[in-house]
């Protein structure tokens, strides 16, 4: 595991990544908006699900895969209301055909936001796939993460992240599922750790 040290780094790199996302959703809706990381974990793969909340619970997931000197998947989630209200601030239908796609937009750019501070900090190359989202209990999402990522992972980098948009609360989950020498790289370029 993580020590509060190592933690405390990778925090204070989403928290930079979060700036960046917060000025491109505040472009992007046409409103103030504020992003914040308030709890950062290391988790295994296999408690994933209790960690992030109850199996059952719907959510949209948009995922990246990311390629470069980490290879990695990044997954947004998005809780059924708070992808409403995004939907909402965005003009399109939470439950019309463009819903996907906006949330796609949204968690392709709080994805990239966050790994660009990722990439600023440490020189390490990054690069994100094209976004992928589906609407699912939170229990299925996470398997499907886990299952994509099992062979070269057994570690979850849990941001729970909490978004204010014109002072109405809202959140997001962003998990950066690293393959195996991927967090100890980041560590490592940061000057922390082994």
């Amino acid at each position: 595991m993580y020590s509060e040290l190592e933690l405390d780094a990778l925090r204070e790199l989403v928290n930079i990544g979060s700036g960046t996302a917060a000025t491109a959703l505040s472009q992007m809706l046409g409103r103030t908006i504020d992003v914040s990381v308030p709890t950062a974990a290391a988790v295994p793969l296999a408690e994933a699900v209790d960690s992030v909340g109850e199996p059952d619970l719907v959510v949209t997931g948009v995922a990246l895969g990311i390629v470069g000197d980490i290879e990695a998947l990044a997954v947004v989630l998005f809780r059924e209301h708070d992808s409403a209200r995004i939907c909402e601030l965005l003009g399109v239908d939470p439950l019309g055909e463009f819903a996907s796609s906006a949330l796609s937009e949204i968690g392709n750019i709080l994805c990239s936001s966050y790994l660009g501070a990722f990439a600023t900090m440490t020189g390490l190359s990054m690069e994100p796939s094209p976004p992928q989202s589906t609407t699912d209990m939170l229990g299925a999402v996470v398997a499907t993460v886990l299952s994509l990522s099992a062979e070269d992972s057994d570690l979850a980098l849990l941001l729970d992240s909490s978004l204010q948009i014109e002072g109405e609360d809202s959140s997001c989950i962003f998990l950066l599922v690293p393959n195996k020498a991927g967090i100890a790289e980041l560590l490592a370029r940061l000057g922390i750790g082994a």
